[in-house]
């Protein structure tokens, strides 16, 4: 019984190892390759990751670097790319300086364009290194909504 069980642990870890390393990754739908390739026909160094939702598109265009999302069907949800403190509209900067956040300390900022036309901006706010927010805020500068970080 003393040999049955390593021997047993043995084959039950090559199986899993087996299993996993054959396991297949979901190609992106050719609706979504599509879709991507029609909304922005001059992207280069395109680089796909299947979020299980929804389909991510890294990419440059205009030397800039951005990234798409795309549901399965291949519509287009949002673009997303990060900007300078400089560049955030003054009505968002207000609402940030009004914001419960102002005191915190602002890391990386994106400018997310959504499918209905609106954009967002996209504020890490870093307290310390334990306390950190995305805060989303609208054109007008109207805190949307605010998730925690690691």
């Amino acid at each position: 019984m003393k040999k049955v069980f390593p021997v047993f642990l043995t084959l039950i870890l090559v199986i899993t190892c087996l299993g996993t390393s054959f396991a297949q990754v979901r190609k992106i739908p050719s609706e979504v390759t599509e879709a991507f390739k029609q909304k922005y026909p001059t992207a280069t160094n395109v680089e796909w990751r299947d979020k299980l939702s929804n389909f991510s598109a890294a990419f440059e265009s205009d030397n800039e670097h951005y990234q798409a999302r795309f549901n399965s069907k291949g519509e287009w949800q949002l673009t997303e790319n990060e900007i300078e403190e400089g560049d955030l509209p003054e009505e968002v900067k207000e609402g940030y300086d009004k914001s419960k956040f102002a005191d915190w300390e602002i890391g990386k900022i994106h400018k997310i364009e959504l499918s209905d036309g609106a954009f967002q901006y996209r504020i890490e706010a870093v307290k310390n290194d334990v306390r950190k927010k995305n805060l989303y805020f609208n054109s007008e500068g109207r805190l949307v909504k605010d998730r925690i970080t690691i």
